[in-house]
């Protein structure tokens, strides 16, 4: 599979791990902000499944 067709989600995956490693961003610093970073796009899931219900 080529990153051109790949799904969007593959393709943000991959510019992510591009920037922080290009960044030289250490593990546990990126591991803690994504886990950040997945906790604020879960609230607002949670919010815009609400307003639509």
């Amino acid at each position: 599979m080529s990153l051109e067709t790949a799904p969007d989600e593959v393709k943000l995956a991959v510019d992510l791990i591009m920037l922080l490693e290009e960044n030289a961003v250490p593990t546990h610093t990126a591991l803690a902000a994504l886990d950040i970073v997945r906790q604020d796009f879960l609230r607002k899931q949670a919010k815009e499944t609400s307003a639509s219900d």
